[in-house]
């Protein structure tokens, strides 16, 4: 149970390593911004290099949704998922709430991306929840196995895709 020692050491852990994963995500993006200001010589404002959306995911939160009995607080374990509530509700950012909560869903290399928003049918299907990502066919092991990087990156500059990597494994 959530409950027991052993439920609120998870929930600790769980919070320890989206801060860890939101620290991250603000060095990421310290680092790129200062790779555009040295790049273009042009400060990161000039650029106007600001984060658009951050969310966490694959973590659990307690909401408060529908049930048979009624609105109840409940645990919601987004694995492999993300919010996807809809327009108007109150936890999601002002500056999202009148279209809903952004959901961006990365497609796999050369495949297209999404930028979607929670609809209020979303509440009752999945407790307002949708995929983050584009899944994967293979482990990153087998993918390593099965493709060369060369096959890899020629057939991603036949889209117009230009890739360069610290490693070749990191293509695959």
């Amino acid at each position: 149970p959530i409950a027991s020692d052993d439920g609120q050491s998870y929930l600790r852990a769980m919070a320890a390593g989206a801060n860890f994963a939101w620290a991250n995500r603000q060095a990421i993006t310290h680092g790129v911004r200062r790779a555009f200001s040295e790049t273009f010589a042009r400060s990161a404002e000039d650029m106007d290099l600001a984060v658009v959306y951050d969310i966490a995911h694959n973590i659990a939160k307690t909401e408060t949704h529908r049930l048979d009995d009624g609105p109840k607080r409940v645990l919601v374990h987004r694995k492999g998922a993300t919010r996807a509530f809809p327009a108007g509700r109150e936890e999601v950012p002002s500056a999202y709430r009148p279209f809903g909560q952004p959901v961006l869903i990365p497609g796999d290399m050369g495949t297209a991306s999404y930028v979607l928003a929670g609809l209020s049918t979303s509440m009752d299907r999945s407790f307002g929840s949708s995929c983050h990502g584009a899944g994967r066919r293979l482990s990153r092991h087998a993918a390593n196995r099965t493709f060369r990087y060369e096959e890899v990156t020629r057939a991603l500059r036949a889209k117009g895709i230009q890739v360069r990597a610290a490693t070749h494994e990191g293509v695959t």
